[in-house]
């Protein structure tokens, strides 16, 4: 026989999509299709353990968005408790006449088993059940997913700017960033559909009231009037019965119930629900000792069960000792000397492998921050500089060195330091386990902690506490680890010092990367036209300008046009700058059609000119007072482009511009100095501040 065969249509993937409308069904069917007994059996007893399988689940998630099903499994398990009552119902009215096993062995079971066959204590016990379930224990889980619910959405632009914030500083990538978006959006939608379906769960509780009820009642009617059943006996079958289906309904009620309680009421950490209550609840001994006394004390008074008392705080003492023990050896561990080292040889003769070359960047940290470059403890540092340097790489167009990091014992236990072929170039300090909340400018108000400034840009900041994040966020700051800190600063002097950074070595690896692909333009012009250190004299002068060098092969085909004519890298590097000009405007200005510019007043203009015919093209003749002047309302007029929210450019005519780039650089490091013939012709130019006259 030929095995059956899906067809072409009907991938095996799609059979899991089936899954909910055939559940859906079938539970509408259960409503209106009488059932056997056998099949209510199977279904009860399925039901009992999906609660099961639900509140196991829920104890053994990290966070709640790991069991980000569970709204939907609620609804589904509501419903199934639901189209169970109703068939029960039937068969209840229709067959319990017959005995207490009309409606399975299930409903049989639960009404004699679990409440010993006494109709009296099945009530009493299913009224404590759906009391227990209904006051208790869904109304708690509700108010939580209420109350979580409305600090997830208040969080949630706080939290954007977050990921903004380490998407701009390259410690993560654009997945990455999509991915952590998704997971904010997720979050704030699970907490909103906990919020609506505990009232799935409340609402089944009443129902089960009421259809109890409504057995009993009906039972009444159905066995006296239809059966000319006894009044005792009648009471005695349907109440059996109908206190049976509901306990079979309730149970798993409450188990689920329960399962909502444990998502909605856990804080997310690294350890599932059971560790967490191991862990904390038995890692202080004092409190396993007082508690041990304290219930032998209770074992000793006349009355109380002594054996139960006593054997319990026993045990409790007992726990206390061993675990005493246990931290006792952690922290003789800890503070055990290191092994004596060994004899030290005699000392040997200096050689030249004792020079030490200068690492090109270094990081020194203070032992506090150990943890956050050592590979052992997890070393989240590592990971957000491998970041720093491959977005580095992608927008500014080489790699630049590694990073050398190590320990300093002479810094501040909170503090590093950044080094730039072995100079200081940028310090700071970040306190390992609480954030940095960075003011934008649009907070609500204060936060308590230690006021500070953002060590890469200037901004003021407070250092909180790991539980003020979520409220920081929602009062507009920006929030960020130890760890980020540490990475933005370093990422925001890296960007600066690139030109610092390009060294031969740099550059000749850039060329023979590019020779992959095009190996005749650099065979053209390394060295037959141009040698190595004029081609890295140019590219150093773009990057210290901010001009990326992405486009190497403009800025090669440029210089192998015109390096025939001049190797003045200065002339050079102002041919190229005019062949990158779509690109230099670009980055400026990335999605304006028009520039928003600043320009010289005629008369600067021809002074400066002047200036520049007098001295030289180093400027280095300029009048000092013409100096002063220059730069003053410059840098007025770049306070104004700033008010105005414009990136300060400056056009001033070619000659000038590498004139006053030198000159402003200093003074002005955020201004921008292009020249007329840098922008492209298809962008329209507006003068908002005219430099040395009026706008």
């Amino acid at each position: 026989m030929n095995s059956m065969k899906l067809p072409a249509w009907f991938p095996i993937q799609h059979s899991r999509a089936l899954a909910a409308p055939i559940i859906i069904v079938m539970m509408l069917a259960m409503m209106i299709l009488p059932l056997p007994s056998f099949a209510l059996d199977v279904l009860f007893s399925f039901n009992i353990a999906l609660s099961i399988i639900v509140l196991l689940t829920a104890l053994y998630t990290v966070k709640p968005l790991d069991f980000v099903a569970f709204p939907a499994v609620l609804l589904v398990s509501t419903m199934l408790r639901l189209s169970l009552n109703v068939a029960s119902t039937r068969i209840v009215l229709t067959e319990g006449h017959t005995g207490p096993d009309a409606a399975g062995k299930v409903i049989e079971a639960f009404g004699h088993f679990l409440i010993g066959g006494n109709y009296t204590v099945g009530i009493v016990v299913f009224v404590i059940l759906t009391i227990i379930n209904f006051t208790v224990v869904t109304k708690g889980a509700g108010r939580i997913a209420e109350v979580g619910a409305r600090f997830t959405l208040d969080a949630m632009p706080g939290k954007q700017m977050a990921i903004d914030a380490d998407l701009n500083a390259g410690l993560i990538g654009e997945p990455e960033a999509r991915a952590r978006r998704k997971e904010v959006g997720q979050e704030a939608e699970f907490y909103g559909a906990m919020d609506g379906a505990s009232k799935y769960v409340r609402g089944d509780a009443i129902a089960g009231i009421i259809v109890t009820i409504v057995n009993i009642v009906g039972g009444l009617v159905v066995g006296m009037v239809q059966h000319d059943l006894a009044f005792d006996m009648a009471l005695k079958n349907y109440t059996l019965l109908a206190i049976g289906d509901g306990l079979v309904a309730q149970i798993p009620s409450l188990i689920i119930s329960t399962a909502a309680g444990v998502v909605v009421s856990r804080v997310a950490n690294d350890q599932d629900v059971g560790g967490q209550l191991i862990s904390q609840l038995f890692a202080k001994p004092q409190v396993l000792y007082l508690t041990g006394m304290i219930i032998g004390g209770m074992g000793m008074i006349p009355g109380m069960p002594h054996i139960a008392f006593l054997l319990l705080g026993a045990l409790l003492g007992g726990c206390g000792y061993v675990i005493s023990k246990r931290i006792e050896k952690t922290v003789q561990e800890a503070a055990a000397p290191p092994p004596q080292a060994a004899a030290l040889p005699e000392p040997e003769e200096a050689t030249w492998q004792d020079i030490v070359p200068v690492d090109t960047l270094g990081l020194e940290v203070g032992y506090r921050l150990i943890p956050l470059v050592d590979k052992g403890q997890g070393g989240e540092l590592l990971r957000r500089i491998k970041g720093i340097r491959k977005k580095f790489a992608q927008e500014v167009g080489f790699l630049s060195p590694p990073v050398h990091i190590r320990d300093n014992l002479e810094l501040k236990p909170s503090a590093y330091r950044i080094s730039l072929k072995g100079v200081e170039v940028g310090k700071g300090e970040a306190n390992f386990g609480q954030y940095l909340a960075i003011n934008p400018g649009m907070v609500t108000g204060p936060l308590p902690g230690l006021m500070t400034t953002d060590p890469a840009f200037g901004l003021p900041a407070i250092w909180i506490d790991s539980n003020l994040r979520e409220q920081a966020q929602t009062m507009g700051y920006t929030v960020v680890d130890a760890g980020t800190v540490v990475a933005t600063h370093l990422n925001h002097l890296i960007t600066n010092h690139a030109a610092e950074l390009l060294g031969r070595q740099e550059v000749q690896q850039l060329l023979d990367h590019i020779a992959k692909d095009a190996p005749k333009l650099i065979e053209d012009l390394v060295p037959k036209l141009l040698p190595l250190g004029t081609l890295q004299k140019v590219l150093q002068n773009l990057l210290s300008e901010g001009v990326h060098i992405r486009d190497m092969r403009t800025i090669i085909e440029t210089l192998a046009e015109h390096a025939p004519r001049t190797q003045e890298p200065n002339e050079l590097t102002a041919i190229v700058r005019i062949a990158l000009g779509r690109a230099i405007v670009q980055q400026i200005f990335p999605t304006e059609g028009e520039l928003s510019v600043m320009t010289l007043d005629g008369k600067l203009e021809r002074l400066l000119m002047q200036a520049l015919q007098a001295s030289g093209p180093d400027g280095g003749g300029i009048e000092p007072g013409l100096a002063d002047t220059l730069v003053m309302q410059t840098e007025q007029a770049t306070r104004h482009q700033e008010q105005l929210g414009l990136t300060p450019v400056l056009l001033v005519p070619a000659p000038l511009r590498a004139l006053l780039a030198r000159f402003l650089r200093r003074a002005l490091p955020q201004l921008r100095v292009l020249s007329h013939a840098e922008v492209p012709d298809s962008k329209t130019i507006k003068v908002t501040s005219l430099v040395g006259g009026q706008a």
